[in-house]
């Protein structure tokens, strides 16, 4: 039995200054579709994060008095767009947790990259080191003393316009993972300088989209399926010809 989408009319299609889109909700745990450009837990910056618009969200559409409950599970970088799932409950941050330690979840991201891959699919199996000052990871190719081992698989899902469209599916969620590891295979993610890219993207974001997640409600104990729409832009929309699923509606969070 597939999970439905909440059918509140709070979950209204998004306009492009919106921080955020709800795409399901139940009474443990709220998945919604991020903007590149917000913080998904608070850091030393100040800007608010994520967790705290998404607890004013609940706060006003349940008219709820004082504190309201919104536990970070996991997280996106701040110029990656995309699903991030929320707990509503500390008993849902708990089984969430869980799920995802076990790697009981599968994670699919969309990335976008002008150089053309060597391959058209494969796996990538690293170790990194990240700097914590400069918070930047380095990749190696070898096991290395403190440096924490990191894999994905990848596929080529075409080109368009001199740009390459790839599915990445890690198999470990280290700190910039995907995109060290695809900048060391020599194709960094469009608008990622820091990790090689030439020039950034004048939003600010870079092209790494968290496309899918799938796992077991750890309550409800059946599967669920999300699907996040990609950010409202021509150059991203062009890309959803080559999805495999040929779901052409730019609006998927409800088509999951």
């Amino acid at each position: 039995m597939m999970l439905k989408p909440s059918t509140s009319p709070m979950t209204k299609k998004p306009t492009k200054k919106d921080p955020f889109q709800v795409i399901y909700e139940d009474n443990h745990i709220i998945a919604v579709n991020k903007q590149s450009g917000v913080l998904v837990q608070g850091d030393n910056t100040g800007d608010t994060p994520l967790s705290e618009l998404v607890k004013e969200w609940l706060r006003e559409k349940y008219d709820k008095p004082g504190n309201v409950f919104c536990g970070v599970i996991h997280r996106l970088d701040r110029p990656v767009s995309g699903l991030v799932v929320l707990a509503k409950t500390s008993k849902g941050l708990e089984r969430m947790n869980k799920v995802f330690r076990d790697r009981k979840v599968q994670k699919t991201y969309w990335a976008v990259v002008k150089r053309k891959p060597k391959w058209e699919e494969g796996k990538l199996i690293n170790w990194l080191i990240k700097d914590r000052e400069k918070n930047i990871t380095t990749a190696y190719r070898k096991e290395v003393p403190d440096g924490q081992y990191a894999e994905l698989n990848f596929r080529v899902l075409g080109k368009l316009n001199d740009h390459w469209l790839m599915e990445i599916k890690p198999i470990t969620g280290r700190p910039h993972q995907i995109r060290v590891q695809l900048a060391d295979m020599g194709c960094p993610i469009r608008g990622d300088i820091k990790y090689g890219f030439p020039k950034p993207n004048e939003d600010g974001s870079i092209n790494l989209h968290a496309r899918n997640l799938q796992f077991v409600h750890p309550v409800k104990k059946e599967p669920l399926d999300i699907t996040a729409g990609v950010p409202e832009n021509p150059f991203w929309e062009q890309f959803l010809t080559l999805d495999d699923k040929k779901i052409k509606n730019k609006n998927l969070d409800h088509l999951y």
